[in-house]
Order: C-alpha cells, then sequence, then structure tokens
C-alpha cells in the first residue's frame, strides 16, 4: 500500500513539474512574441492636423440650451487656461498632441508646434432643412454649410429626433474630409431615445452581454455625455488621420485610430463590458475620468499609445 502512494506522489511530482515548465514555456513564448509592426496603429506619412484648429459647430434639430452648454464646455476644455484640476481634458488632448501630432508635424515641417482647438463659430438649423432623416451624403451637406477653414473642422450635432443612415448600427459617430480644401468633418447624433445600447453605453445598459446598472452620466444628461465620448473619439480620429493616410492600423477604408483602437476603454483595469476603474464624484454618483472648464466632468475614451502599442488612460 506504501509502494503504491509513493507511486502516486511521484506521478503527481511530475505531473506538476510539467504543468509548470508548459506555463513557463508559454510565458516565455509571449514575452518573446512581437506583434507585426505592419498590423500595429502607426504613421502613414500623410497630413495630421496641426497649429490652431478652428471648429465650426452646426446644431441640426432642437438641442437644450444646457446640451449646449455641456459640449461647447468640452470644446472649452480642450486647451483651456488655466487648465482643469487633473486629470483633465486638456491633458487628454495634450496626449494626443505629444503622441501624434507634433511627432508627424516635426517629421514634415522639421518642427513641431503645440494644437490648439478652438470655437470659430456656430449655426443652427432648429427647422431642419433637410429633413428628419439623413443620409451621409446629406450630413456632408451639411458640413460644408458650416463653411470650415482650411486645416478646420466642421461639426455636425444631430438631435435626439433626427435618424442619420447607419446611427445606432455599428455606427455612433463619423468623420470624414474634404481633400481638395484641406477640410475635415464630423458628425455626432444624440443616441438617448434611439441607440443608447449601442452608443450610449456605459451611460446605458449595452445592446447586448451582461446587463449591469449603467453609470451615472457626469453632466446628468445622458445623451448629451454619450455626444461628448463619440465626439472625443471623432476628434482623436480627424486630427490623427484626416485624410485616410495619417495615423491608424489596418485597412485605411476601416482603420482603427487613435481612441477606436481602444474601444469600451476608459479607465485601468477595463474589460469587455466594464468600463474601467473610474473616479466616482460624491455628490451625485457620476462616473468620470477628467475634470473640465466650468467645473464640468467628463468620460473620455483611452488613446492608443504607439511607443508602447498599448491603451493609455487617464485614470
Amino acid at each position: 500500500m506504501a509502494f503504491v502512494c509513493a507511486k502516486a506522489v511521484l506521478l503527481a511530482a511530475v505531473m506538476l513539474a510539467s504543468a509548470a515548465q508548459l506555463c513557463m514555456g508559454a510565458r516565455r513564448r509571449m514575452e518573446l512574441y512581437r506583434p507585426d509592426p505592419a498590423n500595429m496603429l502607426s504613421y502613414h506619412n500623410g497630413a495630421v492636423l496641426h497649429g490652431d484648429i478652428s471648429v465650426s459647430v452646426l446644431w441640426y434639430g432642437d438641442f437644450k440650451p444646457a446640451q449646449k452648454a455641456v459640449i461647447l464646455d468640452f470644446l472649452l476644455s480642450l486647451t483651456a487656461e488655466p487648465q482643469a484640476a487633473s486629470p483633465s481634458v486638456a491633458q487628454w488632448w495634450s496626449t494626443i498632441d505629444q503622441q501624434y501630432l507634433s511627432p508627424a508635424s516635426a517629421k514634415s515641417n522639421g518642427a513641431s508646434e503645440k494644437t490648439r482647438v478652438l470655437l470659430a463659430d456656430q449655426l443652427s438649423d432648429g427647422e431642419c432643412s433637410m429633413g428628419k432623416s439623413l443620409t451621409l451624403e446629406q450630413i456632408t451637406a451639411l458640413a460644408a454649410t458650416a463653411s470650415p477653414k482650411k486645416g478646420g473642422v466642421a461639426v455636425v450635432f444631430t438631435a435626439q429626433d433626427v435618424t442619420v443612415e447607419g446611427f445606432g448600427m455599428g455606427r455612433c459617430s463619423l468623420h470624414g474630409s474634404d481633400a481638395s480644401s484641406g477640410t475635415t468633418h464630423i458628425w455626432v447624433g444624440n443616441p438617448e431615445t434611439q441607440c443608447p445600447g449601442a452608443c450610449a453605453w456605459p451611460f446605458h445598459q449595452p445592446a447586448y452581454g451582461p446587463q449591469d446598472a449603467p453609470l451615472v452620466a457626469p453632466n446628468g444628461d445622458v445623451g448629451a455625455d454619450a455626444m461628448v465620448m463619440n465626439f472625443a473619439s471623432m476628434l482623436a480620429g480627424a486630427a490623427t488621420n484626416p485624410f485616410g493616410d495619417g495615423y491608424y492600423q489596418g485597412s485605411s477604408d476601416a482603420p482603427l485610430e487613435a481612441a477606436t483602437a481602444c474601444p469600451g476603454v476608459f479607465g485601468k483595469g477595463a474589460y469587455p463590458g466594464y468600463a474601467g476603474d473610474l473616479r466616482v464624484d460624491q455628490a451625485t454618483g457620476a462616473s468620470y475620468n477628467c475634470n473640465g472648464a466650468h467645473g464640468r466632468k467628463y468620460l473620455l475614451p483611452a488613446l492608443y499609445d504607439p511607443s508602447k502599442s498599448a491603451c493609455g488612460t487617464l485614470v
């Protein structure tokens, strides 16, 4: 009996040693693994936006003054002086400038320059002159009416009762460009009533997956706070890959960009269905990861760090 037990113990020891060797071998292989640079987000030697980026805004449909204020304060926060308390919206934008815009500008112009985002003007089309069901071509036409300056961005914000082609079906926002005029445009829709599960998470339960309780929106408006998140993502893409030959990963027809390369990541420890370890406002219970102008708080997407080949977060 003792001989049998000894054999069992020896067998168990051998199995544990083998398992340990397999784990060490797998870990070693992971340490040796180096992704193909061609498959990673990188610079493709094209133009980026730099210097003073003027933003022309078109409000399409009915927006409450409070909703406009949430979004405009975000714009102001990007390069506001003095900066808000850390972590701030300005730090988020500075990351884009330092990791993307300045290096590209230095490579093409021989010198880097600080990039600022400036609100140029605003227009309102509260009567919805093109109707309340828009195609992507109409979005482009609306952006043109905002008359963006060369090197600038026209932003079309659509109200919650305005439908846009593909909205909520794989698309919450987009950016495009007109290379001939040197301008770019962004569209962002209010998803609160049309597609909150697809475009307002984590401030709404997701359309699919675990149905955990949604987070509290930091400015008390699910639609406006979601619009800021999506706008930030598109602004990062428009600045770093305005004409399709800047910074991106994958196909130029469907690229992953500075923010879209980190989907669903807002804080450290994020994983699918969990936004990450965020800050919580003790007074309101709202979740956020950065501070903005006029005491605002926002939740902004993580940014891909090309030097580390990883997503970087503010918190």
